[in-house]
């Protein structure tokens, strides 16, 4: 199994894994402050990781720059994601979600030049067509087509805003290693998102604030989801930034678009949500398209 193709599935088991937690401490605790709280989470765990190995800051102030630009978007990202992971179906918003993973072949290859086979070519197409079916609910016809849930918008935002990120790190990470690169890229993403949760929640609704604080209090148990969602999501950065250093960006980024198809098979065993036929078949054509790009 090709190495791009290898972090890139360990990326979506671990993103996968992660929606589950995000989307139920969403509906506790509000999209914005699991945004924050993950970020935290992760940031907090990526400079332990620096101060242990004895890695520091880019020395290139491009790179910073760089790093920085892709911690906003990251954080617009999550937030996005999160929103509609929250106003739900989290099945529906997950699979659309992960079309970012063809939006990044597209992008890898206009602006990175990177080529697949005829054989891989088929099998993204597959697996973003598969995406694109799961998040589409059929009633009554053609004209009747839909988007199948109010969390779908978000969704889209996210994908596109995911794609951008995946090229934004690939080309950052050429220049300078993968732990350095994400490392300021994230700690940007808390700065942002925890300044998001004071603007909005002591600025603009002191009052509303006092109250969601009261019933923090009694949401522990939402908050240690948070905690492990922010464990699981720095495993998969992780992992997600070496397959960038060393394999191809349209590989990993649409290996790693897995992740969501993960998190409908969990939401549907566990959670009781129920799809529809076509969605079904769109779970069938992502995993025949995942085979596909595995052949040399």
């Amino acid at each position: 199994m090709p190495f791009g193709l290898l972090t890139g599935l360990g990326a979506a088991l671990a993103w996968g894994s992660m929606d589950i937690a995000s989307a139920l401490g969403s509906r506790r605790l509000g999209s914005l402050r699991v945004t924050a709280g993950v970020q935290l989470v992760s940031a907090v765990l990526l400079v332990l990781v620096a101060v242990a190995t004895g890695t520091g800051p880019p020395s290139d102030p491009l790179v910073v720059l760089a790093a920085g630009a892709l911690g906003i978007v990251g954080a617009a990202a999550y937030l996005a994601y999160f929103t509609g992971l929250r106003i739900g179906p989290i099945s529906i918003v997950s699979g659309m979600v992960a079309a970012y993973g063809g939006l990044t072949v597209v992008l890898a290859v206009i602006f990175r030049g990177e080529s697949l086979t005829p054989v891989q070519a088929i099998g993204a197409s597959v697996a973003t067509v598969g995406v694109v079916m799961t998040a589409v609910a059929f009633d009554g016809g053609l004209r009747a087509t839909r988007f199948a849930g109010p969390g779908v918008i978000f969704g889209v935002a996210a994908l596109i805003l995911f794609a951008v990120m995946t090229i934004g790190l690939a080309e950052t990470i050429e220049r300078s290693g993968w732990l350095e690169t994400i490392l300021v890229s994230r700690i940007v993403n808390a700065i942002v998102s925890v300044g998001a949760v004071w603007a909005v929640g002591v600025v603009a609704h002191p009052r509303l604030a006092a109250l969601e604080h009261h019933d923090l209090v009694e949401t522990r148990r939402a908050w240690a989801v948070v905690l492990v969602a922010g464990v699981l999501d720095v495993a998969g950065l992780a992992v997600y930034a070496i397959g960038l250093e060393v394999a191809e960006t349209w590989l990993v980024g649409l290996a790693s678009s897995f992740g969501p198809a993960v998190t409908i098979l969990v939401a549907v065993a566990f959670l009781g949500e129920r799809l529809k036929p076509i969605q079904w078949a769109g779970l069938v054509g992502i995993g025949g398209g995942m085979v596909a790009i595995a052949l040399p």
